[in-house]
């Protein structure tokens, strides 16, 4: 008898597991079809390096993706490369790690004075749901392969 009760409470705890990583899934699909529709409509997002901009394109994002630490390029150099291509918004999408939300809230300061609005909803989104597992927008790919 007990052991039959033991069986039913691992069943309901892997079945309650199982109904969230599901539920976690689908708010994860529910941001990055946001995302792809806003970065469809030509609002740019800016990510860390080239591995990030390939996990996008991974992700069915196809529109324009900006880095700020690729090829030696300063933050100066990477904030005029922003400001070059007259967006009047632009989704931040950095790591979340230590140094990504340190230039998240940088990049956030200095688009602001220039008058260009940062957008760090989806960038929010996925670090409250991804923070603790991922660190990095690369990974991302990886990770919703090991949610299917």
């Amino acid at each position: 008898m007990l052991r039959n009760h033991t069986q039913s409470q691992n069943h309901k705890v892997k079945q309650s597991l199982s109904t969230r990583l599901k539920e976690k899934q689908e708010k994860i699909v529910q941001i990055l079809t946001e995302l792809s529709e806003e970065s469809a409509k030509g609002i740019p997002i800016v990510v860390e390096g080239r591995k990030d901009v390939e996990a996008l394109r991974g992700l069915a994002v196809s529109g324009p993706v900006l880095t700020v630490k690729t090829g030696g390029k300063s933050f100066t150099q990477a904030l005029h490369e922003i400001e070059q291509t007259g967006a009047l918004e632009v989704i931040l999408l950095l790591d979340f790690d230590r140094r990504g939300k340190e230039g998240t809230a940088h990049l956030k300061e200095n688009l602001e004075r220039a008058k260009i609005k940062p957008n760090l909803t989806f960038w929010r989104s996925l670090s409250a749901l991804l923070g603790r597992e991922i660190q990095c927008i690369e990974s991302l790919t990886s990770y919703m392969q090991k949610l299917r």
